[in-house]
């Protein structure tokens, strides 16, 4: 997710310095082969927050400025599948202006997100059924910045971080009142945002920080209260999202210094893409099959946002 404008100038000489002294010419194991699949016009505001796949291997992603949905296929093309309304005036906490962050995607292809305006009226969680309109199913405080969401399917509960306030909403899929999940300074933030990527695996409910550098574990209870916030991994300033490889607990994870890391089960962790692979401030991953996805932002880079692809050699 994006940074507030007093630390976009610090970390954007950061971004640019490791652009400029990265000496790796292509990933790292286990990815293979990174290149660009998308190309996205940062004069239009196409900036990708976050990535969910069909099964043809489709990209949906959120442009979180342009507050738009869209479908990117297996060969590239780009399609708007919806615009959410524009608030009559943004006041979004961190950011100013409207934010759609979290995608994810049911099994009949409804698109839920998450939007942040500042405004009581339309933050919330919104769904997108396959030819209809963007209508909002449930609301959560403007004062928060709805972020990383989930999608539980076998209980049809979604997940939400709000990277201001620091905790984890549980909300119905049909639609329904939030309810706070799981709290803890775990999930705060410190300077600027707390818990911000969110996936279910395993049993649980991962997030990261992006303040404190950290990979979280809540389990799931039989009783459905969150269970104690375990700390999986540290040390990786400015994580954002990331997906599972399929081994285990091994994870793939997007960070705003223009980094992917390979977090493993013992909290390990290297860097497997980097600037010189044509990341722009990845924000977050998919993984299908073999492929990776990654979707690039370009919030501190300030140039050529886009979406790469990579071979995960499993």
């Amino acid at each position: 997710m994006p940074r507030r404008r007093s630390l976009l100038t610090l970390l954007a000489t950061s971004a640019a310095l490791l652009a400029t002294t990265a000496t790796a010419t292509a990933a790292t194991e286990p990815l293979s082969k990174p290149h660009i699949a998308a190309h996205f016009t940062l004069s239009a505001e196409q900036q990708p927050e976050n990535i969910t796949l069909g099964g043809d291997g489709s990209a949906y992603l959120t442009f979180s400025f342009a507050r738009q949905i869209v479908r990117v296929t297996p060969s590239g093309r780009i399609r708007v599948l919806a615009t959410l309304p524009a608030p009559a005036k943004a006041n979004t906490p961190n950011l100013g202006k409207a934010f759609v962050g979290g995608i994810a995607r049911a099994h009949d292809g409804t698109l839920y997100v998450t939007y942040a305006t500042g405004t009581d009226d339309l933050t919330g969680i919104w769904a997108i059924r396959p030819g209809g309109r963007p209508h909002r199913i449930a609301a959560l405080p403007a004062g928060g910045l709805p972020n990383g969401l989930a999608l539980d399917r076998r209980t049809g509960r979604l997940y939400v971080t709000d990277s201001v306030h620091g905790v984890i909403y549980r909300v119905p899929a049909r639609g329904g009142k939030a309810t706070v999940w799981a709290e803890g300074d775990a999930l705060k933030p410190s300077t600027f945002a707390g818990a911000n990527g969110l996936k279910l695996h395993n049993g649980a409910v991962w997030a990261t920080n992006l303040d404190k550098g950290t990979v979280l574990r809540i389990p799931l209870t039989a009783r459905g209260p969150a269970g104690k916030i375990q700390v999986r991994a540290t040390g990786m300033p400015s994580i954002d999202d990331f997906a599972f490889t399929g081994h285990g607990d091994t994870l793939l994870a997007a960070r705003d210094d223009n980094q992917v890391d390979l977090v493993r089960p013992d909290g390990t962790h290297t860097a497997v893409l980097t600037a010189a692979d044509g990341l722009q401030t990845p924000t977050s991953v998919a993984i299908h099959g073999n492929t990776v996805y990654v979707p690039s932002a370009a919030y501190l880079t300030y140039k050529g946002p886009n979406l790469l692809r990579a071979h995960l050699d499993r």
